[in-house]
């Protein structure tokens, strides 16, 4: 892929001072700003990366999509994307969805909870807003397992609102260009950057190249996430009590109505 580009010193020298956590950030000139949209618009044009929801600006599948990205790869979130879709393709169908259907379709994304939120956040769409994504941060924040940066995500790319939010490729692009120096950065410190440098007249391109940038870092660098301060290491899946459950799920969904005792004999943990 070839090796990542650096901002010039110039750069560095106009943002760093001002941004070791005492509460202020550096303004970013308006040349510094275009530099730094060039180099990611730069990467984005030669590499960018062909996701389904990025095809669409259908709201429901915008929030479909980033729920399923929550602390998942796009690579496991890929081959169930479309099949959810399928099966439920539109809010009022995900409310009314059976919870068995809905977790088998769920199956291998980890974190279960997330569908059930997914499904409560339909439910409220359905009784409160029509059965319409609303487009504000303010409404999309209020609904079930919805936090700042999926609200942030829909609002940006279903209705092209230039909302500042932080994930993780995000964060590492700006660990890794802004705080070269620095062992734990705060997301406190990177969100005024993020609102300085967005691209407001194409804020879907924009956070879709920053994105792509930062992805391109874990693999070509070490993980610039990793100097977050709140970066922490998942325990390995393997033995883990996500196993367990991911385990015990796929029990129940086959065969409804198992006693504790059979779940126990099928699974092969029975504690000794």
């Amino acid at each position: 892929m070839g090796s990542v580009p650096h901002f010039p010193d110039w750069f560095f020298a106009a943002c760093k001072s001002p941004c070791p956590g005492d509460g202020t950030v550096a303004r970013i000139p308006t040349m510094n700003r275009d530099q730094f949209q060039q180099l990611i618009y730069g990467y984005f044009r030669e590499h960018p990366r062909s996701l389904p929801w990025r095809s669409t600006t259908d709201p429901y599948c915008i929030m479909v999509s980033e729920v399923m990205l929550q602390q998942t790869q796009v690579e496991r979130v890929l081959p169930r994307y479309a099949a959810f879709l399928d099966r439920f393709p539109t809010v009022e169908t995900l409310a009314a969805a059976p919870l068995a259907d809905l977790l088998a379709l769920w199956q291998g994304l980890g974190y279960n909870r997330r569908a059930l939120m997914l499904q409560r956040a339909a439910v409220e769409i359905t009784a409160r807003h029509g059965g319409v994504v609303p487009d504000a941060v303010a409404d999309l924040v209020r609904l079930p397992g919805i936090g700042a940066y999926t609200a942030g995500a829909i609002a940006a790319f279903a209705f092209g609102r230039a909302t500042p939010f932080i994930e993780t490729n995000i964060r590492s692009v700006f660990i890794h260009l802004f705080f070269q120096d620095r062992t734990v950065v705060s997301d406190r410190e990177i969100l005024p950057l993020v609102e300085q440098t967005m691209d407001r007249d194409n804020i879907r391109d924009w956070y879709n190249a920053l994105m792509d940038y930062g992805a391109m870092l874990k693999k070509t660098s070490p993980n610039p996430s990793r100097r977050s301060q709140g970066h922490s290491r998942q325990s390995p899946f393997r033995g883990s009590n996500r196993e367990i459950r991911g385990e015990l799920l796929r029990l129940l969904l086959a065969t409804p109505g198992l006693s504790a005792e059979e779940i126990v004999r099928q699974s092969g943990r029975d504690g000794g």
